[in-house]
């Protein structure tokens, strides 16, 4: 939950463009996460150099890069670790079965988790954005 609590919160960011100033509790609202949720989740995508910060009068949180930047795999795996879709896989070395080489079931989830984490790594906020507009309903009167 705190990975996708975060690519919301960031998406937000991203809609308002790159260069804006957000406070907390604008954030929270605009990605429907909860506040006290949310400020932990900051200050992890700001210690992992994803967001800095200003103090004071006209201050808040704002994207460290640009969007085109961001990938939605470091977003997760700061957040929440490596994706792992399946306890026994090849990354693990071994077999949870107590096989000394993959079984069938790792070798296929390893794949699995090879396509995913190239995925997550070469995907863009900036993409999903794009992807996101290109959704959007247009209203022609």
């Amino acid at each position: 939950m705190k990975a996708q609590y975060a690519l919301r919160a960031l998406m937000a960011m991203v809609r308002e463009g790159d260069q804006g100033n957000f406070c907390m509790q604008d954030l929270s609202e605009a990605a429907q996460v909860p506040a006290k949720f949310l400020e932990q989740i900051l200050l992890q995508l700001k210690r992992g150099g994803l967001l800095r910060s200003k103090r004071g009068l006209g201050g808040g949180y704002q994207l460290q890069r640009a969007a085109a930047r961001i990938t939605l795999g470091e977003v997760i795996n700061l957040l929440d670790g490596p994706f792992e879709p399946f306890h026994c896989s090849v990354a693990a070395g071994g077999c949870a079965q107590g096989e000394a080489a993959p079984c069938g079931l790792c070798q296929t989830f390893g794949l699995l988790k090879q396509q995913v984490d190239g995925w997550l790594a070469t995907t863009t906020l900036a993409q999903v954005l794009e992807r996101e507009r290109r959704q959007a309903p247009s209203f022609d009167i």
